[in-house]
């Protein structure tokens, strides 16, 4: 058996590697050169039929195997059905690659002709019927379409991650050594020698694709590629009724799982359709960080090895190895996303983190809400002071400024209170008559002015809030600042004005911190 796998492999590297090289040359004179697009990262066409030397290959040399074993008296421990179960939905979905090679088709299309190809192969034996948790239990009518996931989601999965040269073709070729590793434990003869031949094509192909490329897989190799894994996968699970069948193939997958799972999540927080393309895959991110293609795809190669070499620690899961086996994995995936730099889920983080302090949000909102409605009452400066104290000495700014224009002259003039926070450990509210002078241009701060105004659109002056550059995030609400409280102090002002009328203006302001008040 052992000389049918080795003569099963080097057939099909040799093959592969003859197909490739005149699918190439057939393309360019025919002028079958996919144009680069604008998710694409080549500047000029190649030929996209790189798949099909795959395809012929694979079901050539499985074909071949199975007819000479028998004419020789051999018995290669698998018969014609099993065989044709795997390869007629493969060139389904080959087939609707190859369309979509020529002619773009919809997602939706090609979904509905992967879904075709997983039932049949679920006819054929090759399904989801258990869970190996709990007793392996039957999952019953829902096995059908926990297959059609399964295979369209792997599927698409090496599709998703075909944008480099020779990179999915190279990650795939890790899970299929996987498979074969998986298969052989199993003693299943058709899945050991299905991936060392799909295994060997990938090989004789990557000759040609590997950077700098001079054919790509295209859709017809990406998707038929995926959806043998998936079916293989499905395969060796049948003889393995254990956790261990499910969770080596996952982990074998791990980078176009992960790049499928980012993709998706990445789209949702956006907004954007889930299935339209982009260029900000991970190996668009490893990109756009400086590294070359061949940079590129030799990491990626790194992590699907590192995935393919965790999954087979699962062959024996006693003794820790699947703790080990997460952590790793949890930490390479946490490590991979923060230095990819994903602009989406530091936003997430930053989301996560607010949820974590909601308290102090909701008092800090709470604080204005307040102070809104005593605002409704006062009819002093003092009591107006005594509010905006009240409101803004317990939260995240660190002081403000109500500017009043004056009316006893033609021009409005203004005198302007500033507070700074000295020592960001307190919070102090009280004015104090002995202030330093500092000169706002030196303070490191943003702000946020409210124009106010009257009952009758007139000017009432501003409403200054500051605070000092930080990374700790603002806790409250800005929007309820520039609504709500804007118009109560604005109605605010307004009485006050009108009964100071004909006084100089004054000018009020408290301190968010616990420094002095600072007059300029």
């Amino acid at each position: 058996m052992a000389s049918m796998y080795v003569f099963a492999f080097l057939s099909a590297v040799t093959l592969s590697f003859v197909l490739t090289r005149c699918v190439r040359e057939v393309a360019k004179s025919k002028g079958w050169m996919g144009a680069p697009h604008g998710h694409h990262i080549h500047g000029h066409s190649i030929p996209r039929l790189g798949g099909v030397a795959i395809f012929v290959t694979t079901g050539a040399i499985m074909v071949a195997l199975t007819l000479g074993a028998r004419l020789v008296g051999v018995d290669p421990g698998f018969n014609w059905l099993p065989i044709a179960f795997l390869l007629v939905p493969g060139a389904l979905v080959f087939l609707v690659g190859l369309c979509d090679d020529f002619r773009p088709a919809t997602p939706v299309a090609k979904f509905i002709v992967q879904g075709a190809a997983a039932i049949i192969l679920y006819a054929g034996g090759y399904g989801v019927f258990r869970t190996p948790l709990f007793g392996a239990h039957e999952f019953g009518w829902v096995s059908l379409p926990l297959t059609i996931i399964w295979v369209i989601s792997i599927s698409n999965a090496f599709n998703l991650i075909d944008g480099l040269d020779g990179l999915a073709g190279g990650s795939a070729l890790f899970s299929t050594l996987v498979v074969f590793v998986l298969s052989l434990t199993s003693h299943n003869v058709l899945v050991s020698i299905s991936t060392l031949v799909l295994a060997g094509s990938i090989v004789g192909f990557l000759r040609f694709n590997f950077n700098p490329a001079t054919i790509f897989l295209g859709d017809c190799g990406s998707l038929f590629i995926g959806f043998m894994l998936s079916a293989l996968a499905l395969a060796g699970y049948q003889k393995t009724p254990t956790i261990v069948a499910v969770s080596i193939p996952v982990v074998s997958f791990g980078l176009p799982i992960a790049e499928t799972i980012l993709s998706i999540f990445r789209r949702f927080l956006l907004g954007q359709p889930l299935l339209a393309a982009d260029r900000n895959h991970i190996h668009h991110r490893l990109l756009k960080r400086g590294l070359s293609q061949r940079q590129a795809v030799l990491t990626l190669y790194g992590v699907s090895a590192l995935c393919g070499l965790l999954s087979l620690f699962l062959l024996y899961p006693g003794g820790g190895s699947t703790g080990v086996v997460l952590v790793v994995l949890g930490t390479v995936a946490c490590f991979g996303v923060k230095r990819l730099g994903y602009h989406e889920f530091h936003e997430l983080g930053r989301v996560a983190q607010r949820t974590v302090e909601r308290k102090r949000v909701i008092a800090n909102n709470v604080a204005i809400r307040i102070a809104s409605e005593k605002l409704a009452a006062v009819e002093s400066v003092f009591d107006l002071q005594a509010t905006l104290v009240d409101a803004f000495s317990g939260n995240d700014f660190d002081g403000f400024s109500l500017n009043l224009p004056g009316e006893h002259d033609s021009r409005l003039q203004r005198r302007l209170v500033k507070w700074r926070r000295t020592d960001p450990s307190h919070l102090g509210a009280n004015c104090h008559s002995n202030a330093a002078t500092v000169d706002h241009q030196t303070t490191a701060e943003w702000s946020l002015m409210l124009h106010l105004t009257g009952s009758e659109n007139q000017n009432l002056g501003s409403f200054l809030l500051y605070k000092q550059y930080s990374d700790k995030p603002l806790l409250i609400d800005v929007n309820l600042i520039t609504a709500e409280f804007k118009n109560s102090l604005a109605a605010a002002v307004e009485r006050v004005s009108e009964s100071s009328r004909g006084m100089e203006s004054r000018v009020i302001g408290a301190s968010a911190g616990a420094g002095k008040p600072l007059f300029s």
